[in-house]
């Protein structure tokens, strides 16, 4: 029979173990790289674009393989759920912003990647909301394609100019530039979703003022 001191004693333990495990591990890597990725638009020439979309796609890797290892070796925790959606919305804002500021989106396709920045944010609001009161929303299988389709857009438009070079016609950054719209269609009727799931709880005074 354990003692108040082994339990007091084996939950440091636990939470360094947690803290030090493979999955999160990545996880801490995919946020160190975002300033890493944005250094690379203040670089002038090809090579730097080439080198975003390296870190890019190793970023994007390292967000399957966190959740894959944290199932296969039984290493879930509290910590990881918080912070892998954190680390994936901080890459997708990072690049949505970069690839703005040096002009790669540009015109009416900053309503799309605004459209996809906004439901980020909304989403993560509702989802704290209905965690509160208990209510689960799986991700969908239409959800894991919009995702899929985004960070493939993204790859796309990450390396625009250099990409296109390969090209009579920039190509690479017409890809981009569709799939940055499909997604931030798909994004739409996706996040109405988590609207759905909270609406009736939204507009219940019993839950109101938390926060």
């Amino acid at each position: 029979m354990s003692t108040n001191n082994e339990t007091l004693t084996s939950q440091p333990v636990r939470g360094r173990r947690q803290l030090s495990a493979l999955p999160n591990l990545l996880t801490y890597g995919r946020i160190a790289a975002v300033p890493l990725f944005v250094a690379c638009f203040y670089i002038e020439g090809q090579t730097a674009r080439w080198l975003a979309l390296a870190i890019f796609v190793v970023a994007c890797i390292t967000d399957y393989l966190d959740g894959y290892l944290a199932r296969v070796f039984d290493q879930q925790s509290s910590l990881g759920r918080m912070l892998d959606p954190i680390a994936d919305k901080l890459l997708v804002a990072a690049a949505l912003l970069a690839l703005t500021y040096v002009g790669t989106i540009g015109g009416v396709t900053i309503w799309a990647a605004l459209v996809i920045l906004s439901r980020e944010i909304l989403v993560s609001g509702l989802r704290e909301f209905l965690a509160e009161v208990r209510v689960s929303v799986p991700v969908s299988r239409l959800a894991k394609w919009k995702t899929a389709i985004q960070m493939v857009a993204i790859g796309f438009l990450v390396v625009g100019p250099a990409g296109d070079k390969l090209f009579p016609e920039p190509i690479v950054t017409w890809v981009g530039m569709a799939g940055i719209w499909v997604a931030a269609i798909l994004t739409l009727y996706t996040g109405f979703d988590y609207f759905k799931a909270s609406y009736r709880y939204l507009l219940d005074d019993h839950h109101h003022g938390q926060g």
